[in-house]
């Protein structure tokens, strides 16, 4: 609050037109919070003491998968159904019956599922087969097992009705695995009644405990999605503000005889060939190439609670390509992670602030390891890595692991090794404490990374998150700190959240990532979510979600104000279909130390004061042609900017899906040239796929900024569960090199690589 206080008192606000739309835009905002005397229509609820129960029936046979459910196993157990709502309207019996039937045998377990519609699979949305698709896009049944019992952790198996798989590992209801794969095998049919989903998950991919008792009963969860009316309904109901990896609201399963676990090893070598050329690079570079590699994975499963890995000559060609991002604000870009390896278990290490995951931070992202540092220049270009390893250890009250890797010298690069050890222990219900030490050593000196952090839920709607972080650099002696302190509360009614955040000016995660250093910062934020009367347009309309995102920075070093970002979205309203409607309006103070050059334009160093205002529109994302935009507009700096993103979705069938953006950055007389002009980015999205195995896929981006144009084609074919035959063409052209106009440089590259995974 002092921070708060001392950037309040010290902001001249110099605007009278900006003041007047402050002024309405507070008014807008409250005036649109209903009473909270106003009667709601469903309340946050602690979980039940009763919990709901399925029962599986044991079988001595092998089932055909095929999505039919019509072996006369099936007929040997009772289905479980009374499905409660979750959306839209929580706690009612769901509209649509769903029935859950679970078999199983010494080899797998098998879970039947009816979701039955009244139109039957003329109500299917699904816009793609994409494994891990988008949740918000499709029908979908997903099974949540919490196999330990602690009431914390998740294994996720879900489908969409055309049978394409999307699995997860989630923590806490906090930090999500969400590329972690496992092998297991699901078949669906659609019907006039509905679709049907039939799963065969194997024992050695689910984890679970050796007990004495010869029966067990695990935590279970089963979650169906209806796109048509955007309806969530559960087998056990949870509040809609968490999710249904939320452990402790889960029901139970019981009559489980799984066998004792046993050598469980993954084995998946690869093969690649390709070929490379290059035209007006730099003499260093050689013109074309070609070149064979190989390598692979190993992962040892060495009891239910510990998984090591091993990689050699590790490859990632076939991940997803960046999408690019033209970004006009003083924060850099955060860009995810796509490399598989890295991805699994990620969640036990990726302690942090990413607004990307759960919008805690404001526009400061902050992570203490971060995996793209290793096997990855500045630009995203790959550099060779020789093999490292991964050991994780998880249990309901420790988890712990370790990461090695030696990464390859590379052109000017020297031979690095990176490390990261972490450590966490549960306590309470549902707390956490931890420390994580990351080493990343070379030839000129070392950097070193010793974290602490804590999770501390202090309710069902409370939560208290910390992680504190002092970085070393033996070739400079510098030593820096990072820190954030987040506080959260959440309802069905309303969301506040506060986050406190510390960056020093020699703060250096050379292992890790933050997008500003040299900040004190206080984001704050609230958000109302209402769904009473009187709502309008309750057919068209869902709820009323205004929301008041302050952002406020100082100068670490100076104690002298930087930033302030007083966003306030006094209209959001969600759509029955699952589209949205916002306008935000944001006075914005900003003092510049240094020039600043946003997409290449200087601005000099000064105060200044502007407003923008903002709107975002989306239709329902899971409907054959979809529409996002989002518009800003208004003054910036000492000039003014227009920043437009346009996309556009055309999916006729599932199996092919053909997507565009647009996104413009126009100027105008902004900085120390009054420069005026438009930065374009366009890109091109497409997917042809056969079934959910065989798939084509193409990007093409086109960015005026460097005048480049990229594309990346890929075919791949899965021919057995998690073994893979990639054909990949990948093209780069621009014209600017280090923001210096170059002969136009062209890049080819064509790759071969099949892999293949043998469980023992």
């Amino acid at each position: 609050m002092v921070i708060v206080a001392r950037i309040i008192r010290s902001v001249n606000f110099q605007w009278r037109l900006e003041n007047r739309y402050l002024a309405w835009g507070a008014a807008i905002l409250f005036l649109l919070l209903p009473s909270y005397t106003v009667a709601q229509d469903a309340v946050f609820f602690k979980p039940d003491s009763v919990k709901r129960h399925i029962t599986a029936v044991r079988i001595n046979t092998l089932l055909k998968i095929d999505g039919k459910l019509d072996e006369p196993e099936w007929s040997l157990t009772t289905a479980v159904s009374e499905f409660i709502q979750v959306e839209p309207f929580q706690g009612k019996g769901s509209s649509f019956p769903t029935l859950v039937k679970v078999l199983y045998n010494q080899k797998y377990l098998y879970f039947g599922i009816i979701s039955k519609d009244s139109l039957g699979k003329k109500a299917i949305r699904a816009t793609d087969l994409i494994r891990d698709f988008d949740n918000t896009k499709h029908d979908l049944i997903s099974l949540s097992f919490d196999s330990f019992n602690d009431k914390r952790n998740a294994m996720v198996f879900a489908t969409n009705a055309y049978g394409v798989q999307r699995d997860l590992l989630a923590f806490d209801d906090l930090y999500f695995d969400i590329d972690w794969d496992g092998v297991w095998e699901v078949r669906t049919t659609r019907t006039d009644l509905g679709w049907v989903a039939e799963f065969a998950i194997p024992w050695k991919t689910l984890r679970y405990p050796k007990t004495k008792d010869t029966i067990q009963s695990w935590g279970l969860n089963v979650t169906r999605v209806r796109r048509m009316t955007n309806e969530i309904s559960a087998f056990s109901p949870y509040p809609r503000v968490v999710n249904g990896t939320r452990m402790d609201y889960a029901g139970v399963l019981d009559g489980l005889q799984p066998p004792p676990p046993s050598l469980n090893i993954r084995v998946q070598p690869y093969f690649l060939s390709s070929y490379d050329h290059y035209k007006n690079f730099p003499q260093n570079v050689t013109p074309q190439s070609t070149s064979v590699k190989a390598g692979g994975d190993l992962k040892w499963a060495v009891n239910p609670n510990s998984v090591l890995d091993l990689t050699a000559h590790t490859d990632f060609a076939q991940a997803d390509a960046d999408l690019q991002v033209n970004n006009v604000s003083r924060f850099s870009v955060f860009f995810p992670e796509k490399r598989q390896f890295f991805l699994e278990d990620a969640s036990l290490f990726g302690v942090g602030v990413n607004p990307g995951v759960d919008q805690t931070g404001g526009s400061l992202v902050y992570q203490p390891f971060f995996s793209r540092k290793i096997g990855l220049d500045t630009s995203g270009n790959p550099i060779p890595i020789a093999g490292g390893g991964r050991f994780v250890y998880r249990s309901s009250k420790l988890n712990y692991g370790v990461i090695a890797i030696r990464q390859q010298g590379y052109n000017d690069l020297p031979g690095t090794n990176f490390f990261a050890g972490r450590i966490s222990e549960n306590f309470g219900s549902q707390d956490r404490v931890g420390a994580l030490v990351t080493l990343k050593d070379q030839p000129s000196g070392s950097n070193i990374e010793t974290t602490v952090d804590g999770f501390f839920r202090l309710g069902e709607s409370n939560a208290l998150n910390t992680v504190l972080t002092q970085s070393f650099t033996t070739s400079t002696g510098k030593q820096g700190f990072g820190g954030i302190v987040h506080y959260d509360y959440s309802t069905n009614q309303f969301q506040v959240k506060w986050t406190q955040s510390l960056i020093t000016r020699d703060f250096d995660p050379q292992m890790g990532f933050v997008s500003r250093t040299d900040i004190i910062g206080a984001t704050p934020s609230f958000v109302y979510f209402y769904r009473g009367d009187p709502l309008p347009f309750k057919n068209l309309l869902r709820a009323s979600e205004p929301g008041f995102f302050p952002e406020l920075y100082y100068t670490a070093s100076t104690g002298k104000f930087s930033e302030m970002d007083l966003a306030m979205w006094p209209l959001w309203l969600n759509f029955q279909s699952g589209g949205y409607l916002g306008y935000g309006i944001t006075p914005i103070s900003q003092h510049l130390s240094n020039v600043f050059q946003p997409l290449g334009t200087n601005i000099a160093p000064g105060s200044y004061h502007y407003l923008q205002q903002a709107v975002e529109f989306s239709t329902d994302p899971s409907k054959m042609i979809n529409f996002v935009t989002y518009y800003k507009t208004g003054t910036y700096f000492n000039g003014k900017l227009n920043s437009s993103d346009y996309q556009l979705q055309f999916v006729p069938i599932p199996y092919i899906s053909i997507s565009g953006e647009f996104n413009r950055n126009h100027f105008d007389k902004v900085g120390e040239l009054k420069t005026t002009e438009s930065v374009n980015l366009y890109i091109l999205q497409s997917r042809f796929a056969l079934n959910p195995h065989l798939q084509l896929t193409g990007v093409y981006q086109k960015n005026s900024l460097d005048n480049s144009n990229n594309y990346n084609i890929r075919l791949s074919w899965e021919f057995s569960p998690l073994s893979y035959v990639y054909i990949i063409y990948n093209r780069g052209r621009t014209g600017l090199v280090n923001n210096m106009p170059v002969p136009v440089q062209t890049e080819d590259h064509l790759i071969a690589k099949i892999s293949y995974l043998q469980q023992f």
